[in-house]
């Protein structure tokens, strides 16, 4: 059988989408792991990662059912989920590379502002205090506090903030040609008829 028949289409998109299921497996057990260990102890950060591995996990699943017993349905709508799944993720990982420091920082501020358990694990984990600027009158659960030795967290997080930003925005690009490659296998292999099928019996 050649590549383009209809096996090696469902064994590429079987192997796909086992790849999305190990992705994430991990991508939750690396947010459990975290909560766990007292790593990050924010429940907004925590559940976002699990929700999006649970996502990405129905995904898959949906596409490996749909690969194996060549259902049509199921195989249109994880066609359609994965394509918009992909504008979003091409979107963001554009937007992680084209980002300067100016906006940078601003979307940091933001996040700053957001969540106090967050401010609270940066400066834990980074030993530092505030955000741009560090204000002794106020508490502080870094250990640089009690010592008076302090910088801001800010000029610390920007050290690799590009860095960070390069990474991810990589990595979600890598992921998001895949998609585009999974809804492409999802077309072609959703039109070819099963050799082994009632030719008649095909949509």
């Amino acid at each position: 059988m050649v590549c383009g028949g209809f096996v090696c289409s469902k064994n590429a998109l079987c192997a796909l989408n086992i790849l999305y299921v190990m992705v994430s497996l991990l991508m939750i057990g690396i947010a459990a792991w975290g909560k766990w260990f007292g790593l990050v102890s924010s429940f907004q950060v925590v559940g976002g990662v699990i929700g999006v591995g649970v996502f990405l996990f129905l995904v898959a699943v949906v596409g490996l059912i749909g690969a194996m017993k060549h259902h049509q349905v199921l195989l249109f709508f994880y066609m359609i989920i994965l394509f918009m799944v992909f504008v979003v993720q091409f979107s963001v990982s554009c937007a992680c590379l084209a980002l300067n420091s100016e906006q940078q920082n601003h979307l940091l501020e933001v996040g700053w502002n957001t969540s106090d358990t967050t401010q609270r694990d940066v400066e834990n984990s980074l030993d530092c205090c505030g955000f741009s600027s560090v204000n002794y009158n106020k508490t502080c659960s870094a250990p640089c506090f009690h010592n008076l030795s302090c910088k801001s967290c800010a000029s610390k997080i920007q050290e690799h903030t590009g860095e960070v930003l390069r990474f991810v925005g990589g990595i979600g690009l890598f992921f998001s040609f895949s998609e585009i490659l999974g809804v492409w296998l999802t077309y072609r292999y959703r039109n070819q008829k099963d050799p082994r099928a009632n030719p008649s019996a095909f949509l």
